[in-house]
């Protein structure tokens, strides 16, 4: 009986199309923007945005460290020689951890490496001993995304600044809470009790307040001034009344105003037809065709928001999985891997920027896919200046995003399998 050979292992670096996206996006650097030192500090500071654990960091610091100053200068080719055995030893890890953590920086577009036959790392010069190109770590990527993953940082910032100035207010709250309680000796006893029970509600939901979101702890806080109101004995708050130019019916003069609209909300109203947030009642005598006219011309048409379920989309874009990115298993996910779609389309921060702006999230997401989707079926030879388009048609009213969804869908469906 024959024994069964032990399978043999795979030889080479592992590919996939998002290192092939990332190398070919790393020949599109302009070398000369961006100084080795920005790079060094945003190397750095990339930990507090998630992407990166401090020892990849520490290695990244490290390479960019390595290469010349020069070498980010115009004309100049960041790229770095150094063996795995070198490179651990500056970082104080084996040769088989620094292997991983640049697997790990590879996947997360931070560098880009080219092998040579034999796995070794040298450059290629030309006849005036220039180095013009080489089998190494490519640092240019980083040039690339300086612009995103700086924003990235910048955010982590202003989130985390966010978070401590909510965590100070929840404490200080909830320490005059109970100085109040403990002072309020007038307090009847039953209501005492009542608030005692309730701030020990609030404090389990909010659990280890060094980890609970910076909303649930605003919301927490909210809840305990009012707390502390009830404790004082202060008086309850005046309800801000709504000024009379506000109602939609200026004519009510008492009593409750039921405002009346069109049975069917989502069919666009006639011209004779009078909108919950319209002015005063138009009279018999000013409906007009020449008013009805007019009219339009001041309110230009909306356009509702298309509702796509997101099996759909996931049926009518087969890119995702092409270009070996996760499948979304919800809307926030479909957002979240926005940029990701950005990057192997080669659109633009600024484009996706406006599509979020315009369109909002969810939708300009969907709108990114689409686009990624018909570059992969070479239908779009500009995907930055076809989603700037679909971003123009959204603010005119003129874009419709279900019948994109449903007519790929349809021709995926329709197509012969290979």
């Amino acid at each position: 009986m024959q024994e069964p050979t032990p399978p043999k292992r795979s030889i080479g670096r592992r590919q996939t199309p998002t290192r092939a996206e990332f190398r070919r996006l790393a020949l599109s650097a302009e070398i000369g923007t961006v100084t080795r030192r920005q790079l060094a500090v945003l190397a750095q500071n990339l930990p507090c945005t998630g992407i990166v654990n401090a020892t990849e960091a520490y290695l990244l610091t490290t390479l960019i460290n390595t290469a010349p100053a020069e070498a980010f200068d115009k004309g100049g080719r960041p790229i770095i020689f150094k063996s795995n055995q070198q490179l651990a030893f500056e970082i104080n890890r084996s040769a088989g951890r620094v292997s991983r953590l640049l697997s790990r920086l590879f996947d997360a577009g931070l560098i880009t490496m080219q092998d040579s036959g034999n796995y070794k790392r040298y450059p290629t010069r030309d006849v005036e001993g220039v180095i013009v190109d080489g089998c190494g770590i490519d640092l240019r990527i980083l040039i690339v995304r300086y612009r995103e993953l700086d924003e990235l940082v910048r955010q982590a910032r202003v989130e985390k600044a966010a978070a401590n100035a909510a965590l100070r207010r929840y404490r200080g709250t909830l320490r005059n809470l109970r100085r109040a309680l403990a002072s309020a000796y007038c307090l009847p006893q039953r209501i005492r009790a009542r608030l005692e029970v309730r701030l020990e509600k609030v404090a389990t939901l909010v659990g280890i307040a060094t980890r609970a979101p910076s909303a649930l702890l605003l919301r927490a806080t909210a809840l305990l001034e009012w707390f502390v109101e009830r404790a004082m004995r202060l008086p309850r708050r005046p309800e801000v009344a709504f000024a009379p130019q506000d109602s939609a019916c200026r004519c009510a003069e008492s009593g409750m105003h039921r405002q009346s609209t069109s049975p069917d909300s989502h069919e666009e109203s006639s011209d004779s037809q009078c909108t919950a947030t319209a002015g005063p009642m138009t009279s018999a005598r000013e409906l007009t065709p020449e008013a009805g006219r007019r009219r339009a011309v001041k309110q230009p048409r909306r356009s509702r928001q298309e509702m796509v379920a997101l099996q759909d989309i996931l049926r009518a874009i087969p890119a995702l999985s092409t270009y070996g990115l996760a499948l979304p298993r919800s809307w926030a996910d479909l957002a979240r891997i926005a940029p990701q779609m950005c990057r192997i389309a080669g659109i633009s921060d600024d484009a996706r920027r406006r599509a979020v702006d315009q369109m909002g999230e969810h939708r300009a997401a969907v709108a990114i896919a689409i686009t990624l989707q018909k570059l992969d079926r070479q239908e779009v030879s500009s995907p930055d200046g076809y989603l700037r388009a679909m971003t123009e048609r959204a603010g005119s009213g003129e874009l419709h995003l279900s019948r994109s969804i449903f007519g790929l869908a349809a021709r995926y469906t329709m197509e012969p399998l290979p």
